[in-house]
């Protein structure tokens, strides 16, 4: 069983700093038992970042639909783990009201952080809570979790403005705010003819890592890793540039561009 003083030192291993942002990618299965649950791992991290900004997905894009419409702000699940789950119930927890890629967030400006995300009609706009991760100079930790997961990849294809990544037509969904009001709010999801291609988002790897971006480590019996958004994005633009459908295969990037 993985005690609180053997994770807070195999985190401490990563370098994150009281005053950062960071955003966490997780699975707890990955990670192992811990002594006290899943709510040590959070503990550690409120503790760590205590000048920072604290941020976990709690995406609902699994169950909010044309079907299915009315993202509840503080009562629909999050479809990204128990972490997310038991994260955003804490308090002094603020959650964003995307009503599919909605994030929560613990911190002295986490209200600032999810203004505005009702008036967002794509997953990870660039002016939403995922772009401003960019303009924070935030940090990512794969928490035992893939790098396929790297939800701000589907974000630098949006930016970039790469074709059939997003569905041709909105769906009309809601979002029921904490004071029990409905917001109206048309949403186009992620979409690609050649399917789910953040399966592909794993090999930016070898080339992050080359370039000093990603740092890997261990955290309980998890194989994690950290990265730097704002580098990460700007090599991920410089790779689309060159080749807009670079994430339809799995093929490696070539080393010459990096």
């Amino acid at each position: 069983m993985h005690t609180k003083e053997k994770l807070y030192a195999q985190i401490e291993r990563f370098n994150i700093k009281p005053q950062d942002t960071l955003l966490i990618h997780s699975s707890m299965k990955a990670v192992g038992e811990v002594e006290g649950g899943a709510d040590t791992i959070l503990d550690i991290f409120i503790e760590l970042l205590k000048d920072g900004l604290f941020i976990l997905p709690t995406h609902t894009w699994d169950r909010i639909n044309s079907n299915n419409r009315v993202f509840d702000v503080v009562n629909t699940s999050s479809c990204v783990g128990i972490l997310t789950e038991l994260f955003r119930k804490r308090p002094g927890v603020v959650r964003s009201w995307h009503p599919t890629h909605s994030v929560a967030a613990l911190g002295k400006d986490a209200l600032e952080y999810i203004q505005g995300e009702e008036q967002i009609d794509t997953p990870c706009r660039r002016d939403g809570c995922w772009g401003k991760l960019y303009d924070r100079d935030a940090k990512i930790l794969f928490l035992g979790a893939l790098t396929t997961r790297n939800t701000i990849i589907h974000g630098a294809e949006e930016w970039a403005n790469i074709p059939d990544r997003l569905t041709e037509k909105p769906e009309d969904l809601q979002i029921r705010t904490p004071d029990g009001k409905i917001i109206d709010r048309t949403m186009y999801r992620h979409a690609s003819p050649a399917g789910d291609i953040s399966q592909n988002y794993g090999i930016l790897e070898v080339p992050l890592e080359k370039r000093g971006i990603l740092t890997r480590g261990k955290i309980g019996s998890a194989t994690s890793v950290l990265v730097e958004v704002r580098p990460m994005i700007d090599f991920t633009i410089e790779l689309l540039k060159r080749d807009p459908d670079i994430f339809l295969t799995n093929d490696p990037i070539p080393s010459s561009w990096y």
